[in-house]
């Protein structure tokens, strides 16, 4: 095993892009990008209270970021490929890992009106319990299986659900 990168606060969620440059997100709302050659930049910056604890692209690009808190009203963040930061959602009790399917809804581990399991949220900003499930913290999305994740094991359910195909 290798250092990769160092100097980034402390580190929290990490992805790739397309491209093959990774991010990485900081318990202080700070997103690093880290290009091919490992040069480090501050890509985009969430307000200070909010950890980049999980993240996921989307096939167009953007960045979908979470970090839980004790509010029902947390957010999921899109970040443009240009470093604009938006509200995609609001309203999710502790969201946590994410992943798409082919047709774009985002897929979270989150409570939503008391409810806790998986949440879709369309591209549309549409969201619903579509499978429910305690201590459920993330989520990965693959041909018509999913494999979820709690504090203590992984799951895999057969699902009528498709995976976004990884970049390639």
């Amino acid at each position: 095993m290798t250092t990769y990168a160092e100097g980034m606060g402390v580190a929290t969620g990490i992805a790739f892009d397309r491209n093959q440059n990774l991010y990485v997100g900081d318990r202080s709302g700070t997103i690093f990008k880290i290009s091919r050659d490992r040069q480090i930049y501050v890509f985009a910056t969430l307000e200070p209270s909010v950890a980049a604890y999980h993240l996921a692209f989307s096939a167009a690009g953007d960045l979908f970021v979470t970090g839980p808190t004790q509010s029902s009203f947390d957010r999921v963040w899109r970040i443009t490929p240009e470093g604009e930061v938006h509200v995609f959602y609001r309203g999710l009790g502790r969201p946590q890992g994410m992943a798409f399917d082919i047709g774009g809804n985002l897929f979270v581990a989150a409570s939503l009106g008391g409810h806790r399991g998986i949440i879709r949220i369309s591209p549309s900003g549409q969201a619903e319990l579509v499978l429910a499930g305690g201590g459920l913290v993330g989520v990965a999305l693959r041909d018509h299986l999913a494999v979820l994740a709690t504090s203590s094991a992984l799951y895999s359910l057969p699902w009528d659900v498709q995976g976004m195909p990884l970049f390639g």
